[in-house]
């Protein structure tokens, strides 16, 4: 089966071989990605991210149930720490979700980090596409878990879960700005361990002072997901976030913010790529020039440029 047609079709064999091309020969899967592109657009993305610990593994297995229960789609992206030896992810939130890897409307996919800060994989981006095209009603990515540096997320999804619990030391320390900014609905999970309505109290307090990204107070709920408690809840949340961002055109505007970072990054990754290939020798000799005091780096990345932007003109008269 051709990997595109097998896609469309949501067929799980072809999936994985898409994503993993997105992994390991990015530029092989570009191809693909064109030719699925205008079949994305319709899934809800959902990001859940927080400190590790908070039990956003079981959460997900959880709120997944609860939409095949409703004969929802479901893909899920787990990343990982990666693998200092493999280069791989290290599957730890795949163990956690094996319950759900028999149902065929949830494909589950786990993703190491490969060193990218910020708590996401960069093929993350690529893979929720192919997701998309699939026909998955919702996409869930967990990230990685690396505390108030893990704000990736809100480049990718249109709604952001922030999972959170009690008893973790210093709680403020835990939900202040950063990490905090970026939550569409906060979770405070564990909620039979105690402190639970302190941290509750601390976030509205927070919320209080310092939200103002949004026309609307995020939600704030309270469970326990290794026991189903508050998933319903949950799930409600979501969906009354989504209408709220769809009535207030909200969503319209972070999906195009995303697809604009996106399209930069693109540009740049490319313009890069051109540069490595065809100044290679340059960089090496003015890396020289640079080492030895000859001339300063942004001296020299300016003639690069210059040099660049020369060849692109001749390029183009020709």
């Amino acid at each position: 089966m051709d990997i595109v047609d097998g896609i469309l079709k949501k067929d799980k064999r072809s999936i994985a071989k898409a994503i993993t091309l997105i992994e390991s020969e990015p530029e092989k899967a570009f191809d693909i990605l064109k030719e699925i592109y205008r079949f994305t657009g319709k899934a809800l993305v959902l990001g859940v991210t927080g400190p590790p610990g908070a039990g956003k593994s079981t959460l997900i297995c959880q709120l997944a149930k609860r939409l095949r229960e409703k004969n929802k789609t479901v893909g899920i992206l787990a990343v990982d720490p990666t693998s200092p030896f493999t280069g791989g992810a290290i599957l730890g939130d795949r163990i956690r979700m094996q319950e759900l890897t028999k149902d065929e409307g949830v494909y589950i996919r786990s993703m190491g980090t490969r060193g990218r800060l910020g708590g996401l994989a960069h093929a993350c981006f690529d893979a929720v596409k192919i997701l998309d095209a699939a026909g998955m009603d919702y996409i869930i990515v967990e990230t990685v878990g690396v505390g108030q540096s893990e704000v990736d997320i809100i480049s990718l999804a249109d709604i952001v879960v922030l999972v959170l619990v009690p008893g973790m030391g210093d709680e403020v320390q835990v939900i202040k700005a950063g990490i905090m900014e970026i939550g569409d609905i906060f979770v405070v999970n564990k909620a039979d361990l105690d402190g639970a309505d302190r941290l509750v109290s601390q976030i509205k307090m927070n919320l209080e002072l310092s939200y103002a990204k949004n026309s609307f107070v995020p939600p704030i709920l309270k469970t326990i997901a290794h026991t189903a408690f508050g998933i319903e809840e949950l799930e409600l949340a979501i969906n009354q976030v989504y209408n709220i961002l769809m009535g207030t055109n909200m969503l319209y505007g972070r999906r195009k913010d995303h697809l604009k970072q996106e399209l930069q990054e693109l540009v740049y990754e490319i313009y890069i790529d051109k540069i490595k290939n065809r100044f290679s020798a340059e960089l090496e000799v003015f890396t020289e020039k640079i080492l030895n005091r000859e001339t300063d780096p942004y001296s020299a990345a300016h003639i690069i440029l210059s040099r660049m932007e020369g060849e692109y003109s001749n390029d183009r008269k020709n």
